[in-house]
């Protein structure tokens, strides 16, 4: 064993020697002290060991967010299992394809997800009320009898599949370095203690959930689990838990501040909130809270936040790249871009994710050069903040409440219907969701396809936040000098 390995799993056992007694996690079916938290991820280890779980193999997670999801994170790390949290909010079909491109040993799911998948493998379930065939998740306990070696740091600890560019999600690798360099950079940037405590009420199979929730843990601070987000759940935790921290995409803060105009709150404990939001409601709700708001750019592959910082410091921007992410704007020939230039934005640093899973191996295409190639494209002014300036075209990309939505992925689907000729899906200005998705449509002649028939068949093919909220039907589509849709051409002519 090398003397420089330091792993997820030895945050557990660090927080159990120093904050035996601490609350590390809370939900509603109860609370686990660090030493608790420790020990059951312990039991866990041994539990999967016996199962025959060994290390690299995988572990999917289909569940809502609780105190067990970080348990199951902990003793997979143990064991150097590779984690696979699945968003809930997929089609069944999408999942399948998820579960089929990792190939899982075990499936761990909660009673609301427990039948959503075909899956023929080991499954077991958080709720004593899963499915006759699933293992309970407290039969996984066992006395912890066993040590396991721990994992490297470039092991890899998690797969986050992100949305497909070409039709099908792929599984950005993630190691146990990737994971601690991103938690110690997000609490040195918000100068994080043991005295914080997180409300996770975003989804634990996202990279920013999984990256505040360990964040704080890797301080010694709390975190309390929503199941999902719920407004006036959410403010009643803020008060009476001390809430010092909280990440959003749209609509939470505007959901939250409508909701405070009827349910007066205590939040004087909310130091911070972090997340993507438009500037004029970032301003309203930090106000209200006399909180901050910390502006960010990153993705699955930097393992969160590559950039940070107070949004009052420079309104509109994606802050400053952290201690220790090198953030530059680069040319077609990936050398750096000038001050104030538009170019690709690349990422390098012990944050950069190790490649896509592709059967076991590692598909590394997007690093080249010494850098991660976004896709995204932006510009750093002269004191060093970035600035969005949207994406790539051949890595278009639609953001509606903070997840990734391909226009690829979204037309495949529409062509399926016998209907539809030829399609363009673009991004256009949404109030409630910051950004939503458009399909622009040409259909047969005589065709009877309305534009709710169409948003109802492709939400019934995949996650129902990547159908079009907008449909618009044309006699055609503009076409560039290759023959192809032009989509610049589609966007101006309907982005409204």
């Amino acid at each position: 064993m090398s003397h420089h390995i330091f792993g997820i799993h030895d945050i557990f056992k660090r927080n159990a020697r120093l904050f035996p007694d601490k609350t590390a996690t809370k939900d509603r079916h109860g609370t686990l002290s660090f030493k608790a938290l420790f020990d059951r991820t312990n039991a866990l280890a041994n539990g999967l060991s016996n199962l025959g779980i060994a290390k690299n193999d995988r572990i999917a997670i289909l569940s809502m967010n609780r105190n067990d999801y970080l348990t199951l994170y902990g003793g997979a790390a143990a064991l150097g299992a590779i984690v696979v949290p699945i968003n809930w909010r997929l089609s069944d079909s999408e999942i399948n394809y998820i579960l089929k491109d990792a190939s899982p040993q075990l499936l761990v799911t909660d009673k609301t997800q427990a039948n959503r998948c075909d899956f023929s493998g080991k499954q077991a379930c958080f709720d004593t009320e899963g499915p006759d065939t699933a293992i309970p998740f407290e039969a996984l306990l066992k006395e912890a009898v066993k040590t396991f070696p721990t994992p490297g740091n470039d092991d890899p600890f998690c797969l986050i599949y992100t949305a497909a560019i070409a039709g099908t999600p792929r599984g950005a690798t993630l190691s146990h370095n990737n994971i601690i360099s991103s938690n110690l950079q997000t609490a040195i940037a918000m100068a994080l203690n043991p005295n914080d405590v997180y409300l996770n009420m975003l989804p634990l199979f996202h990279i920013t959930g999984i990256n505040l929730a360990f964040s704080v843990m890797q301080v010694g601070g709390g975190n309390v689990v929503m199941e999902k987000f719920d407004a006036p759940q959410a403010l009643a935790l803020t008060e009476r838990e001390r809430i010092t921290l909280m990440a959003s995409f749209p609509p939470i803060l505007t959901t939250l501040l409508k909701t405070l105009e009827t349910t007066p709150t205590d939040l004087s404990s909310l130091r911070i909130v972090t997340g993507i939001d438009a500037p004029e409601t970032m301003l309203a709700f930090t106000q209200k809270t006399d909180s901050r708001f910390w502006a960010l750019y990153g993705q699955s592959e930097t393992s969160g936040f590559a950039t940070l910082s107070d949004s009052a410091e420079r309104p509109g921007s994606a802050g400053r790249e952290g201690t220790i992410s090198k953030v530059a704007i680069l040319d077609k020939n990936d050398m750096e871009c000038p001050v104030d230039t538009m170019g690709e934005i690349g990422v390098r640093g012990p944050l950069v994710f190790q490649g896509f899973w592709d059967k076991g191996n590692l598909d590394r295409s997007s690093i080249r050069n010494g850098w991660h190639h976004t896709g995204d494209l932006g510009r750093i002014d002269p004191d060093g903040y970035l600035w969005f300036e949207g994406r790539k075209p051949e890595k278009e990309l639609i953001k509606p409440g903070g997840e990734n939505v391909y226009p690829a992925e979204v037309e495949a689907v529409i062509q399926e219907h016998p209907d539809i000729m030829a399609c363009c899906v673009i991004g256009v200005p949404d109030p409630k969701f910051g950004e939503g998705v458009k399909a622009v449509c040409v259909k047969r002649e005589d065709s009877p396809l309305t534009q709710p028939d169409l948003i109802e068949f492709v939400g019934n093919r995949i996650a129902r936040y990547k159908k079009p909220s907008h449909v618009t039907f044309v006699q055609a589509l503009p076409k560039d000098a290759q023959g192809k849709i032009d989509r610049n051409r589609v966007k101006a002519l309907h982005s409204s």
